[in-house]
C-alpha cells in the first residue's frame, strides 16, 4: 500500500515576481511619465490636459501588448494590425522621451557632469522600453499554468497464487439483428461443411442451434447473431455462412417466443 502523499505548499516566486514587475512598470511609468507631460505642455496642450497626454500614450502600450497575448491564436492580420499600433505607441513615446531629454540638455548650463546628447538620448529611452518590457513580463507571469498534482493512487499487490486479471472486450450489441443484411451490401458466400486444413472446423447446423441457445441474449431480450458467433468461436469452431447463421438465429428466436408465450400463460 503506498503512503499518503503529502502537499507541498505553493512556491511564492511567482507572487514575489509579479510583485517585483509591477513595481518596475510603476517607476519606468513614472519616469515616461514626466518627460511626456513636459512635451504635451511644450506642444501648447491645456494645462489641465497635459496629465492625460502620457496616459494616452503609456496606457495604450501596456493594453496593446496585452491584447496581443489575448490574440496569439488570432489570424495574422489583426495580429499585425495590434502589433503595429503597439509598435507606434512605443516609438512615440520613445522619440518624445529622447526628445525631451536632448533639448533640456542642449539648454543646461555645464556646471557639473555633462553628457553627449547621444547618451542622454539613450538614457532616457530606457524608461518607455523598461514599462513596455516589465507589462510583457507580468501578462506572462501571471498567464503561467499551474501545475497540476499527480492523483494519488493506491495500488495492492495480488495476493499469491492469484492469476493476473484479463480484460477481454466485449463485443458491441446488435442494434436490430434484422437490419445485419441491410448494412452490408454483399452477404457472405456459404462455406463447404468440410473443414479446410489449418483453419477450425465449421460447426454443424445442430451445433450452432445447440451453442446459441447458450449464447447470451442481446437487446430487449432478443436472440443476437452475434453473441452466437462469438459463443461458436469460444468453442474452437466456425460460424459458418452468414445466411445459416441467421436461419438458426430466426429458428432459435422462434423458440423463444412460444417459450415466452407459454410463461405468459
Amino acid at each position: 500500500m503506498s503512503s499518503p502523499s503529502t502537499t507541498a505548499p505553493p512556491s511564492a516566486l511567482p507572487v514575489l515576481i509579479r510583485t517585483g514587475v509591477a513595481l518596475l512598470a510603476m517607476a519606468a511609468f513614472a519616469l515616461s511619465y514626466d518627460a511626456l507631460r513636459q512635451m504635451a505642455a511644450a506642444s501648447h496642450i491645456h494645462r489641465l490636459l497635459t496629465y492625460a497626454f502620457p496616459l494616452v500614450i503609456d496606457g495604450f502600450i501596456a493594453i496593446g501588448i496585452g491584447a496581443l497575448l489575448v490574440l496569439r491564436t488570432a489570424p495574422l492580420r489583426p495580429r499585425l494590425y495590434v502589433s503595429a499600433l503597439v509598435g507606434i505607441a512605443t516609438a512615440t513615446s520613445i522619440w518624445a522621451n529622447v526628445l525631451h531629454a536632448v533639448r533640456l540638455n542642449q539648454q543646461t548650463r555645464r556646471g557639473g557632469l555633462a553628457l553627449d546628447d547621444i547618451t542622454v538620448g539613450v538614457i532616457s529611452a530606457i524608461a518607455p522600453l523598461a514599462l513596455a518590457g516589465a507589462v510583457h513580463l507580468y501578462l506572462l507571469v501571471q498567464r503561467r499554468p499551474t501545475p497540476a498534482e499527480p492523483a494519488a493512487t493506491e495500488t495492492t499487490p495480488p495476493e499469491p497464487g492469484t492469476p493476473p486479471a484479463t480484460t477481454e472486450p466485449v463485443p458491441a450489441e446488435d442494434e436490430t439483428d434484422e437490419g445485419d443484411a441491410a448494412d452490408e451490401q454483399v452477404a457472405d458466400p456459404e462455406p463447404p461443411p468440410a473443414p479446410e486444413d489449418g483453419k477450425a472446423p465449421i460447426a454443424t447446423y445442430e451445433q450452432v442451434l445447440a451453442i446459441g441457445r447458450t449464447a447470451r441474449l442481446g437487446r430487449d431480450g432478443r436472440v443476437s447473431r452475434r453473441h452466437m458467433e462469438t459463443a461458436i468461436r469460444a468453442q474452437g469452431l466456425r460460424p459458418g455462412g452468414r445466411e445459416r447463421l441467421e436461419e438458426a438465429r430466426a429458428k432459435l428466436q422462434t423458440e423463444l417466443d412460444q417459450q415466452l408465450a407459454k410463461t405468459a400463460a
